[in-house]
């Protein structure tokens, strides 16, 4: 739902403010984990509209929000005056430019992107030890795979033509895994829409240890 965060800053953001995923369950469930969490610095990896990020703002909260969308971008900042706004793409050293992070959230992000190990590096490196990830991204199982090759949506569902659309699918597993990988301890995975075999997507919770690299 977010453009590619590999492309280049010129893709064009589509969803106009108050619709799509951010006001919906997914966007809902996000907000309670992160009043949970309570950070004092948050940051969001593919904020597009800046929807999420300006809903998230509450006093003594620093809030910093990147997308790789100018247009998405541009959106945000006339939206909001409480959140920093910048053009920026999950390759690039984020830390280095914007410091580290309590909390950082990834909303509907890593399916779109070609190096999600690469992704997962750079938010490693954004929070501090101790610091969580809320990252959220479709859901794919064994059963739901099998429902929508049964059902013939198969293209439908991972349509190649889809300018900036959907190229990782994961598993509860797999998306495992690749935190694990990264230096992120996975705490917890909830699944969220429909029901659990043929949920929409999946909401982790990961955190970054003292002893992580």
């Amino acid at each position: 739902m977010h453009p590619d965060p590999d492309i280049a800053s010129g893709a064009e953001y589509c969803y106009a403010p108050g619709t799509g995923w951010d006001h919906g369950e997914i966007g809902r469930l996000v907000e309670r984990l992160v009043d949970r969490h309570s950070p004092r610095r948050l940051f969001e990896l593919g904020c597009g509209n800046g929807s999420l990020a300006t809903r998230l703002a509450a006093p003594g909260r620093e809030i910093v929000a990147v997308d790789a969308s100018q247009s998405g971008i541009e959106q945000a900042r006339l939206a909001s005056a409480s959140v920093r706004f910048e053009v920026a793409t999950a390759g690039d050293d984020l830390a280095g430019r914007f410091g580290q992070f309590d909390v950082v959230l990834s909303v509907e992000v890593i399916e779109h992107l070609y190096s999600p190990r690469t992704c997962i590096d750079r938010i490693r490196d954004l929070l501090v030890p101790g610091g969580t990830l809320i990252l959220t991204t479709p859901y794919h199982g064994y059963l739901k795979n099998l429902a929508i090759a049964a059902l013939g949506k198969f293209d439908a569902h991972v349509n190649p033509l889809w300018e900036g659309g959907h190229i990782k699918f994961f598993s509860a597993a797999t998306l495992t895994r690749l935190l694990e990988a990264g230096g992120l301890h996975v705490e917890s995975v909830q699944r969220i829409g429909r029901i659990p075999p043929l949920a929409k997507s999946m909401v982790v919770v990961a955190r970054r240890t003292a002893t992580n690299r």
